[in-house]
Formats: structure tokens, sequence, C-alpha cells
């Protein structure tokens, strides 16, 4: 056979394939070939979002010694104080994303991230000098949440721009996944802080070190991220990947997604409303894990210090695996055939079922039944809704993506995270309200949590599938 010959059937081939000889060229022609530079950006978002929740979760490792007695060298702040100062900090989270949602769909991914962080790690960095007033926290707390109720958005967002659609839950795991890694830093930097630093100094050295983090991402942000219009480290063939779901005749912008949204046309879509609900109900159940996991064991198991750190850094790493292994579980059932929506909604109900099991978390918890096996076999229940929730978590946010056009998706999770935030104020005004009253037997207290948090998912999941019952994405912004 002829090499002409060859070279024609060859070209026949890859034609059925939907591969050209063009398309083939520009990709080695890009310089420099990156042809996974889609991944760096997903590491970046990690990255952001272990920042965030580092910081964030600073304040549930010092509750022992902000709650601790005045004359034993604490803040003599009651379990409603500290709710008081996570409420605050949710509700200004909540109303902040929304509006940062909006902006960063105005000025596009790059600048809205960087703001974020920056004023957030400002805000952090200052929690340092308010004393033990818990007013002072507070104030500053919502300057701190101001700052991150931005990474979601922008992160949500940024993925849209980066990812086709089967992918995006996959890579949306894997960035939110930075959430538990963030909390697992957090469970060994605080205490050590603590230690380290004593009382008097750690906890100021534990916020400014957290804080301080922040500036060391943005070099490599501004270093390596540009939308995928701009990004000259990216292939043709990639950038053409990551735009195969593009309508037919769609160009991408060369300045990003960014739009005018009305807000209250976002309000008018039932796929809004099928966004809204679950984050509503589940969102502040993940808080609930983060702010009062070291609570519960101090109570329940009488841990104090750093015998917490063992227990809540299995938690959230566990809950690193159930995040990615979910957010794969639409990618596989895409490519055995399914539909998008088919993938997600079937992923989302089992995902649903499994924090179920919180049901059992106090009979497994019950030393005098189980002795020193409690606090495994409770920590192991918890553990497997932790994964859950990231995994439904992540689906979730897909979504957003699936429904929602990229120009909106800064403004439509900003609004369904704003309503996770009022879930989330919810939540810790019952946990506070709850550990209160149920003073002298708080094993009843964290009993009816846990129901909470085992029911919530499966209804919301109800009221996602009823709202939309069937695939139907916005298209008429």
């Amino acid at each position: 056979m002829s090499n002409r010959l060859r070279l024609k059937k060859l070209i026949d081939r890859d034609s059925f394939f939907g591969i050209t000889p063009a398309r083939m060229n520009s990709q080695s022609q890009a310089t420099p070939v990156s042809s996974h530079y889609r991944w760096v950006i997903c590491g970046l978002l990690f990255f952001a979002t272990t920042f965030n929740y580092l910081d964030r979760q600073v304040i549930s490792y010092l509750k022992e010694f902000f709650c601790r007695s005045q004359d034993a060298g604490g803040f003599g702040w009651s379990n409603s104080d500290f709710a008081n100062l996570t409420s605050f900090f949710t509700a200004f989270y909540a109303g902040m994303s929304i509006i940062a949602g909006w902006i960063i769909d105005k000025i596009g991914t790059k600048i809205g991230l960087a703001l974020s962080i920056i004023i957030w790690s400002v805000c952090g960095i200052a929690n340092a000098f308010v004393g033990r007033l818990v007013a002072m926290h507070i104030l500053v707390r919502c300057g701190f949440a101001v700052g991150e109720g931005g990474n979601f958005p922008a992160s949500i967002k940024t993925i849209a721009e980066w990812f086709p659609k089967r992918e995006r839950a996959l890579a949306t795991s894997i960035f939110n996944s930075g959430s538990n890694f963030g909390a697992m830093v957090a469970a060994l930097f605080v205490p050590w802080c603590m230690v380290y630093f004593g009382d008097e100094r750690g906890w100021k050295m534990a916020f400014i070190l957290t804080g301080a983090a922040g500036f060391f991402w943005l070099i490599f942000w501004f270093w390596l991220y540009e939308i995928p219009a701009k990004q000259k480290r990216l292939s043709k063939a990639e950038f053409d990947y990551i735009h195969v779901d593009n309508e037919a005749g769609a160009n991408p912008d060369a300045n990003g997604d960014c739009g005018n949204i009305s807000w209250f046309r976002l309000f008018t879509y039932p796929q809004t409303w099928a966004l809204i609900w679950p984050s509503f109900m589940c969102t502040g159940i993940w808080w609930f894990y983060l702010f009062w996991l070291p609570d519960y064991l101090h109570k329940q198991f009488g841990m104090t210090g750093g015998q917490v750190t063992l227990p809540t850094f299995t938690v959230y790493g566990i809950a690193i695996v159930g995040s990615i292994y979910g957010g794969s579980i639409p990618l596989t059932l895409i490519k055995r055939g399914m539909s998008v929506y088919q993938a997600r909604m079937t992923t989302t109900f089992i995902l649903s079922l499994i924090p179920l099991i919180m049901l059992t978390t106090q009979y497994f918890g019950n030393v005098a039944h189980f002795g020193k096996m409690a606090v495994v076999l409770a920590v192991a229940v918890i553990c497997i809704g932790a994964a859950a929730h990231q995994a439904y978590a992540a689906n979730l946010y897909a979504f957003a993506s699936d429904m929602f056009p990229k120009k909106a998706l800064g403004s439509i999770t900003g609004i369904s995270i704003a309503f996770g935030g009022i879930g989330g104020v919810i939540i810790q005004k019952i946990a506070g309200r709850l550990t209160d009253d149920f003073k002298d037997a708080p094993q009843t207290a964290y009993l009816i949590m846990f129901i909470i948090c085992a029911l919530s998912y499966l209804v919301s999941w109800g009221v996602m599938k009823a709202l939309v019952p069937r695939h139907n994405p916005v298209t008429d912004l």
C-alpha cells in the first residue's frame, strides 16, 4: 500500500471520530502545549477553598478557650455567645454571597476572586487584635464574611468557564474538597498554636498566620490564571474540548462570560428554586459539622484540646474521599449512556439516602454500651454523613451550571449560597439554644441535631425533583 493511500485512510478514519487535520495541527502548534491545563486551574481553586475554610475554621477550635471561664484564663463566653458569633458570620456570608455573585458576573472571575481573598485575609488577621469582647469579634467576623462570600460564586463560575458539563461535578468536587482539607489543617494547626505560643498569644497567632496565607496564594493566581480565551498556556485542542457544550454558532467571549443579570428575573425560574431549597436545607448541616464537632466530642466523650484533633482530622479526610468519588459518579453514568440530567439526579438521590445513617450516631456514641469504642463508632458514622454531604454539594453546584448559562452562574450561585447561609443561621441558633437548654444532658441536644442532619438531604432532593422533573435548562437570559 502506498504512503499516499495510507495517509488518505488515516485522514478518513480520524474524520469519522471528529478529529480533523486542522485540529490535530492546532494542538501541535500551541506553545507551550498543555493538554490538561484546566486541572491547574482546578488546583488553584482547591487551594483558595482550602485557605477559605482554614481561616473560617479557626474559630471553632478556639471555642473551648473562648467559652472557658475568665478565672481559668478564657474569655468567659456562653454557648449562645459563640452561636451568635457564628450566626452573624453566617448571615453576613449569606448576604454578601448574593452581592458578590452579581459583582463577579460583572467584573469577571480573576479580579473577583482576588478581591475576595484580600478582604477575608485582612479581616482574618484583624481578628487577632480585638480582645475578648464578643461584639468586637462579631464586627470583625462580619467583615471577614464579606470577603469569604465571593469564593464559591467565583469558583463555580470558573469551573463552568474551564470545564465541559461532563467534568464539572468532578472538578467541583475536587476544588470543594479544599473545604475539608482546610478544616483538617485547622484541626492540626490551631491546637498547635495554642500549645506552642500559649493561650494568651496562641489564639492571636492562629488568626494572623492563617490570614497571611491568602496573600501567598495571590502570587500564583495572578501568575497562572486567565480566562480560556486569553490563556496562552492553553492548547487549541483543550480549548475546543472545554467549549464542546456550546450551542452551535456560539463563540466564547474574549472578555469572559460577563454580563448584566437581573436578580428578580432569576427568581421567576423554578430552576432557581430547585437550587435554593437544597442549599437552604443542607448547607447549615456542613457548618454544624465545622463549628460544633469539637464541642460534640468534648461534651459526649469528655475530649479536650488536642484530643479532638484526630477525630476531626479523620472526619474531614474521609469527606475529601467522599467529595471526589461523589463528583466522579455522574461522569461514570454519562459514559454509560445516561444524559447529564439523569446522571445528576440519580447521583444526588443515592447521596441523599446515605445521611440517614446519622440517625444512629447517638446509639453508637453511647459510652455506657460501647465503652471506648463508642467514640470510634460515632465518628465513623459522622464521617459517612460528612462525605455524603460534600458529594451532594458538589453535584448541586454542577447542577447550577447544567441549568444556567455561564454569564449567570456567579449570580445564581450567590443566590443559592445566600439561602444556604440563612439555613446555616437557623442551624447555628438551634444548636446554640439546644446545647444551652440541655446543658445537663448534651446527648439529647445532639440527638435532635443529628436527626435534622439525617433527614435534610432526602427532603431537599424531593423538592428539587418536584421543581425540575426533567431536563429544562434556562436559555432566555
